[in-house]
């Protein structure tokens, strides 16, 4: 019998395999979807004015993937695309995938540094790009760096006005209307759906970029699993206002649309709360995707009540541990009575754990929810043994959404993945039921004079102090212990000081995981998909005492 519960009373668990996976290519499906549907609305970008049916959507990414074969981009080359959420990017995904070429995610937050680290490493030869988004100029950057990118040889640039040596975005669609249909599919005939199509960069709270490269399988597969698990159909739309650089908006959101022919709406370039409700309301939405802090901003909004909630079924909060309160909120407040939590990491393309969206509150504010179908993933201790379940250990992951490694570096593909089971470096408990909790990071872990801290603990903990909204715990290092316990929290009351927070630990936690120091900042230092960076925080305490002592 086809389970998801734990095996033989340890933490390993299996999902089902009862439905097939996905052997098909990105192509192949998005052209089953429009066939299929084809007057179905595919896409909304309400800042654009955009709306395009499943039909106008494929013929447009037809003209792209045209003008792309155009300009001499081929099967296997990487294309990269630096800009905010627009309707450009959803065409660029999908004209890579359709001849083949890999799509290189760049970090709208990126300057020169990185920008030139990411398109160096993997070689990128072609990169679409904005022209500026927020207080990042784009043309400026691409122009300061340009000497130091010898691999990059076609520049598109989205918009009007852009400068002589950069392709303008139309003029390459226009171009793409001398390709036909059969020039498209005798390429994307050639396709496997081995074939790594899309890099993406992890590098969110550890440090130096690492290129992930996912497969037309990995992602497809996540994609239809992800939406599966929403219950979504073709008369599902699904307001989008997380990144499309990252798997939640280009994995879960736009592909898992296709997936199922529902319509992926899209508020802005950018997260702004009161859009991103307006657009809820406006387009009768059914689904919204968020991290808890989003949902927290939507929450907060002095006109909230004004917002039309009646459409809304589902979603998914991922991307961080979600508060109690803030999951009833969701629920009762905006109508999402079947959210669901979701938990991976972007080597594992990205989902493998998710609640159903019938699962109990507690279980969905308290777990991660249970096993993805075709994916496999156990609790090991430090030996490597398996362990019993309900104990904390290191989560590992074996199935189709394992990546093929890190482009171009062996060294660490081989360190994060061994005999296909992949280190996620999250600690974790799987109870009886197959749900499963991530308690935090290995290396988050503090040890103490000997003791062992979980950040999660005692973040949860302080969680409960009616001033703190927020709240990151961190271990630095210390003469004495070894390492001692840090927070820095955000207050919601401005009166909170640093010593009541102390205080309030006092007797309720052990004394050794009261944080010597609490640092009260008005805002965490967030990845764009809300994700903290404890290494910021950590780097810049160590500033702050330095600074202090001095």
């Amino acid at each position: 019998m086809e389970n998801r519960m734990p095996q033989n009373d340890l933490s390993h668990v299996v999902g089902l395999t009862s439905a097939p996976l996905l052997e098909g290519t990105i192509p192949q499906m998005l052209a089953q979807t429009a066939a299929a549907v084809p007057n179905r609305e595919a896409a909304v970008f309400v800042s654009e004015g955009i709306r395009w049916s499943y039909a106008q959507f494929a013929a447009q990414v037809d003209l792209l993937a045209g003008g792309l074969m155009q300009m001499g981009v081929a099967r296997g080359d990487r294309v990269g695309i630096w800009s905010p959420n627009r309707s450009e990017w959803l065409l660029t995904q999908f004209a890579t995938a359709r001849i083949g070429a890999i799509l290189v995610c760049v970090n709208p937050a990126y300057r020169s540094h990185e920008l030139t680290y990411a398109l160096n490493l993997v070689e990128c030869s072609t990169l679409v790009t904005a022209q500026a988004f927020k207080s990042s100029n784009y043309i400026e950057i691409l122009q300061s760096c340009a000497a130091d990118l010898p691999h990059l040889k076609n520049i598109i640039a989205i918009g009007d006005g852009a400068p002589a040596a950069m392709t303008p975005f139309a003029n390459v669609m226009a171009q793409g209307a001398e390709v036909t249909t059969a020039d498209l599919d005798a390429i994307t005939v050639t396709l496997f759906n081995s074939d790594p199509i899309n890099i993406q960069f992890t590098s969110g709270t550890t440090g130096s970029p690492k290129g992930a490269c996912l497969t037309h399988r990995n992602i497809l597969n996540n994609a239809a699993n992800v939406t599966a698990a929403m219950r979504f159909s073709e008369v599902d739309r699904l307001c989008i206002p997380v990144p499309f650089y990252h798997c939640f908006g280009m994995v879960m959101g736009t592909l898992g649309c296709v997936t199922k022919g529902a319509c992926m709406v899209v508020p802005g370039e950018g997260f702004e709360p009161e859009q991103t409700l307006q657009v809820v309301s406006d387009e009768a939405c059914t689904a919204l995707f968020g991290v808890p802090t989003m949902f927290v901003a939507e929450l907060g909004l002095p006109n909230f009540d004004s917002f039309d909630f009646r459409h809304l079924r589902t979603g998914i909060m991922a991307g961080a541990s979600c508060p109690v309160e803030v999951m009833k909120q969701v629920q009762g407040k905006m109508n999402m009575t079947e959210v669901t939590i979701a938990y991976g990491m972007t080597e594992t393309s990205p989902v493998s754990f998710q609640s159903d969206v019938d699962d109990p509150l507690q279980k969905r504010v308290s777990t991660v929810g249970r096993i993805h179908p075709h994916v496999e993933c156990k609790v090991v201790g430090a030996d490597g043994q398996t362990l019993p379940a309900g104990e904390q250990g290191e989560l590992l992951t074996r199935g189709y959404s394992v990546m093929q490694g890190y482009w171009g570096d062996e060294e660490r593909t081989a360190s994060s993945i061994q005999d296909g089971w992949m280190h996620t470096g999250d600690l974790a408990v799987i109870d009886a039921e197959g749900y499963c909790d991530i308690t935090g990071r290995v290396k988050d872990m503090i040890i103490r004079g000997g003791e062992n801290i979980y950040p999660r603990e005692v973040e949860d903990f302080l969680f409960t102090h009616p001033g703190i909204s927020q709240v990151q715990v961190f271990g630095i290092p210390d003469d004495k212990f070894g390492e001692i316990v840090c927070a820095w929290a955000v207050p919601s009351d401005t009166a909170l000081t640093s010593e009541d927070v102390r205080g309030f630990c006092k007797d309720k936690i052990a004394h050794f995981k009261v944080p010597t120091y609490v640092h009260l900042t008005p805002e965490l230092p967030m990845t764009v998909t809300g994700k903290p960076q404890k290494f910021i925080m950590r780097d810049e305490m160590l500033k702050l005492l330095v600074s202090v002592e001095a």
